[in-house]
């Protein structure tokens, strides 16, 4: 190495603990600093809180200048201040004041509430009282805080998290009729609000039928004549988290509209075309759409003629 080299690489050496010095000086002057956490908490899934809302100074919220990570996990002087002890009669490192994950994780209730200081209002104005939140669901179970890209908040990947408690709506969704949430083109929260609603099971809308027709508004009407399970739930028909059915229905027809039409001229009977006016047709015999077949304008019809929405 020339001379120069090596005296670059000793000024290289010298800057490097200068700063080091001043690091560890305004750790001491300022123990609540973010500093302090990162010289152990250096992992990437933990750092990367740096580039968060979370670590925004001029966001009066975070207070990081002030108390730094201490504004979400609790007083913790004692847990960076401690000096490991010898192993012969030492005690282990005291947790800091408010843990979110892993075995000593501190109670839900404590947990949520240093996410409800900030976050109130908007879509979690419903948490109080809403099914996550009587059944102690901690907001650290579905989000991840220190990533820049919380998967829960990612419509590709929101469902993944969804699963971990909801198992069974896994396998609706690999039914071969189902909404394309597995494919990233729309999330369990496209439907519902998982921090509270007005509506049943969590949903956005007030009702099963508005929140479909959020999306399905050709089925809304008002129509001339109006099928009464399609103004009153959707969910009479249709399943919508996954079905073998073709349109995420329940049964297939006719045994599906069986269910309500049992008792008038052909519905109660077997859709062979034998009970039909004029009888059987050969070769014509309803085994495909069945009720379909005729009655095509199902979820309602504006055609003058259209009573028993055949057009």
């Amino acid at each position: 190495m020339t001379r120069w080299g090596r005296a670059l690489a000793a000024l290289f050496a010298v800057t490097v603990v200068l700063a080091l010095s001043s690091s560890a000086r305004a750790a001491e002057d300022n123990p609540n600093a973010v500093e302090p956490c990162l010289k152990c908490h250096d992992d990437p899934g933990i750092a990367g809180v740096l580039h968060t809302a979370h670590m925004m100074s001029a966001d009066p919220r975070t207070k990081v200048a002030a108390i730094g990570c201490q504004n979400c996990h609790g007083d913790s002087s004692d847990h960076a201040t401690f000096i490991a002890r010898a192993a012969t009669g030492g005690q282990g490192r005291p947790s800091p004041g408010r843990v979110f994950k892993g075995p000593h994780a501190s109670p839900v209730a404590f947990m949520n509430e240093a996410c409800t200081g900030c976050h109130q209002g908007g879509t979690a104005l419903h948490w109080q009282g809403s099914q996550h939140a009587n059944a102690d669901v901690a907001c650290a179970s579905c989000h991840s805080s220190h990533v820049v890209q919380d998967p829960v908040l990612v419509k590709t990947t929101q469902a993944a998290v969804c699963f971990t408690c909801h198992a069974e709506r896994r396998a609706d969704a690999l039914k071969p009729s189902h909404h394309p949430v597995l494919e990233g083109h729309m999330s369990c929260s496209d439907c519902h609000n998982p921090h509270g609603s007005d509506g049943p099971t969590l949903l956005r809308q007030a009702s099963v039928t508005d929140t479909c027709l959020s999306c399905h508004d050709e089925k809304r009407g008002p129509f001339l004549w109006e099928h009464a399970p399609v103004q009153e739930n959707c969910a009479i028909c249709h399943t919508p988290h996954g079905s073998v059915q073709a349109s995420l229905l329940k049964q297939r027809p006719p045994y599906l509209c069986q269910d309500c039409h049992d008792s008038s001229t052909h519905n109660s009977q077997p859709f062979s075309g034998a009970n039909l006016p004029g009888g059987p047709v050969p070769g014509r015999q309803m085994v495909q759409r069945a009720c379909l077949n005729c009655h095509s304008a199902i979820h309602g019809s504006n055609h003058p003629s259209g009573a028993r929405f055949a057009r």
